[in-house]
Formats: structure tokens, sequence, C-alpha cells
């Protein structure tokens, strides 16, 4: 939900009808970054339903009968399918945190300066969510046994991870400037 929010919010800016200075040349690439970021927030918003429901699922397989070997190894099953959705939906709310963070870069060159505190506002925000869904697919991956899986996506949250932050450090700097 907040990366969702924190998209919204550079959606707000990028839509303004005034932009840095006026130029047509800023409201083409804000209309461009608007374009772009809607698909990006309507996803983080879908996110939100599947993490619920990754989580359920999770819950339901955990709660499964384990009575008998057959029953056990089911259920085993079910918990490691369960826990690798549960891993890869956060993962889907770090990369798209990320894509509207990549976006932010633009909407705060180009952007109204009046509206330069959404910015900064939706740039935590989306840090926030990185970072949140980060310990998330971290905590489940721990769970988790099949080395090469686990590696794959751990690499890949740390990267989403530093990128975001390094693109964070950028979009401050515009914001200064």
């Amino acid at each position: 939900m907040v990366g969702a929010i924190g998209t919204s919010l550079l959606l707000m800016v990028a839509t303004l009808p005034r932009t840095r200075s006026g130029a047509a040349e800023e409201t083409a690439v804000l209309a461009s970054a608007a374009v772009r970021l809607r698909p990006v927030r309507d996803e983080l918003a879908a996110l939100v339903e599947r993490d619920s429901e990754s989580y359920a699922a999770l819950l339901a397989a955990i709660r499964a009968p384990h009575a008998t070997e057959d029953e056990r190894s089911r259920r085993h099953e079910e918990i490691l399918a369960a826990t690798r959705i549960a891993t890869e939906v956060p993962l889907a709310t770090m990369r798209a945190s990320a894509t509207a963070l990549h976006t932010a870069l633009v909407i705060a060159e180009n952007g109204s300066r009046a509206a330069s505190g959404d910015v900064a506002a939706a740039i935590e925000l989306l840090l926030g969510a990185v970072r949140a869904a980060g310990r998330s697919v971290a905590a489940n991956l721990a769970a988790l046994k099949d080395a090469e899986y686990v590696h794959r996506l751990d690499v890949e949250r740390r990267r989403l991870e530093m990128d975001s932050e390094t693109e964070v450090e950028r979009v401050r700097d515009a914001l200064v400037d």
C-alpha cells in the first residue's frame, strides 16, 4: 500500500498544470512519466491483495493436517510452494516500487517547485516500501532450502535495495537544486 501511495503522489505532481519553468518540454516529459507510472500504481495496489492472499495460503498450508506420512509430505510441499509465492509477491513489490523511484527523478527535475514536498514524501514512501518488502523477502528466503533460488532472489533483493537508495539520493539532490 505504501508503494501505491508514493506512486500516486508522483502521479499527482506529474499531472499538475504547472511545471518547473512552464516549458512545453517539461509538460511532455511529465505526461510521459505519468503514462509510465499509472500501471505501476495499479500493480502496487494489486500486490497488496496478492500479499494477503499469499499469506493466507501459507497459513492454510501450515495448518494442513499432518497426522500421516502422506499428509506430512503433502503439507511440506504446500508450505514450500506457499513460501515461494510469499517471497515472490514482496519481491514484485520491490521491483514496482523501484520502477516508480526511477521515474521520480524526471518528476523532481520538471515538476512544479511548489510540489517538491510531495515528491520528497513520495520517494520516502517508495524507499520504505522497498525496504519493508525486502525484509519480507529475506525472512521468507531464510525458510527455503533451494540454494540457487535463495541466492538468485537474495542478490536481486540486495540490488533493488541499493539501487533504490542511490535513486533516492539523486532525487533528493534534484529537489535541492
